[in-house]
């Protein structure tokens, strides 16, 4: 079976202040052409199809569009929700979708209940398991304590327990969106930590033939078997060395994987220039970066007289300046920068608290921070789930 793997389509999102539904429209063309071409028999789509709960009415109108399609197509589709997504809505309707080959998976209840397709050798069962934010589904999957990786072995349990039900010989796929250990962050994903950990262990998805995972921008390979599809565009410039593409798979009737990336078209090259501004303006091996989308970092002792204005002449689709001065070792904003740079919020906390008292918070005062920390986040997630 030949499945082509996606995710992160962030659709209604910009980029710095680039509209980037055009380039979205334009990556959904190539989607559909190139399940087309290539004889795909199933696309997943491993999560945050939009960019928010609530998403604007042309991200909408795009989705739809997307699901007409790919219908239209004939090719099976099975999605998730991640963590960007309302389960909610993007869930309403999924049962009359389903009947048009669009099988929605947004309820953790459902994630050992598979869409099964079959090829030449037999079934595949599709598990979609959709963002387990975990201090609302503890309940659902029995775990005591909440944690990603409680809940989301809980949820592979019952994936693999259903399987073991099965025909001899039944290939299994399941779509998840999480931070599995290995893989490389950017900018651009959304703070997932509870408990001070967000990523699990990749064993956590022994058993199934091939995880399309969801949630880090960047393509990857994590195992043979547990694969990130990253995201088709680009939506910060700690993506500039991202290469954007999408899986496609061939699952062969042993289970085997043969893996080869797709490329995603993208509108520009992104690029990441540092140095006094007069360097970067007369600089000649700079120049490929004429024609990018442009983060210039001033390094200049002084911030220079109309910045914007100088550094667009050469890269006129300059988006993002920083300023960062070049200072002494001894500076205190140098120090100060360096305590913060790397740092999570539990870290700074901790160091206020050693700050202002002279020591270190103890093991219940830590546990007290980390408590707050993980309140305020799932108080977030659900606050993004009302709306």
């Amino acid at each position: 079976m030949r499945i082509l793997h996606t995710s992160d389509w962030h659709l209604g999102r910009a980029f710095h202040r680039v509209n980037m539904l055009g380039a979205q429209a334009e990556f959904i063309g190539h989607l559909v052409t190139t399940a087309r071409e290539r004889g795909v028999d199933a696309v997943v789509v491993s999560g945050d199809v939009y960019d928010r709960a609530v998403p604007p009415l042309a991200a909408v109108e795009l989705f739809d569009d997307a699901l007409h399609r790919l219908a239209d197509l004939g090719v099976p589709t099975v999605m998730i929700s991640g963590n960007h997504d309302s389960a909610r809505r993007l869930g309403v309707g999924a049962g009359l979708i389903d009947r048009a080959g669009i099988h929605l998976r947004t309820e953790p209840s459902s994630c050992a209940t598979p869409v099964v397709l079959g090829d030449a050798h037999g079934d595949v069962a599709f598990y979609g398991l959709p963002y387990l934010e975990p201090a609302l589904v503890k309940d659902e999957f029995g775990v005591e304590k909440a944690g990603h990786e409680a809940v989301l072995a809980a949820a592979m349990d019952r994936v693999r327990a259903d399987l073991a039900t099965r025909a001899r010989g039944t290939r299994s796929v399941v779509l998840a969106h999480a931070f599995v250990t290995g893989g490389e962050a950017s900018d651009s994903e959304r703070d997932i930590t509870v408990g001070g950990v967000a990523a699990v262990p990749a064993g956590v998805f022994d058993g199934v033939d091939y995880a399309a995972l969801g949630h880090l921008h960047g393509s990857q390979t994590i195992t043979e078997r547990v694969r990130y599809s990253g995201s088709p565009l680009p939506y910060s410039f700690s993506e500039a060395d991202h290469h954007k593409s999408m899986w496609l798979i061939d699952l062969d009737a042993d289970g085997t994987i043969d893996a080869e990336r797709i490329d995603c078209p993208v509108p520009r090259a992104l690029a990441r220039v540092r140095g006094q501004l007069e360097d970067l303006l007369a600089d000649p091996e700079l120049a490929r970066h004429e024609e990018a989308w442009v983060e210039a970092t001033l390094t200049d002792p002084v911030r220079p007289a109309e910045p914007m204005a100088r550094i667009t002449e050469r890269f006129p689709h300059t988006l993002s300046l920083v300023f960062a001065p070049e200072r002494a070792p001894d500076d205190p904003d140098v120090s100060y920068a360096r305590r913060l740079a790397g740092r999570s919020d539990q870290q700074i906390a901790e160091d206020f608290v050693a700050h202002v008292r002279g020591a270190g918070p103890d093991a219940r005062e830590q546990a007290v921070l980390q408590d707050a920390f993980d309140a305020v986040r799932a108080d977030e997630t659900v606050r993004e789930v009302a709306r």
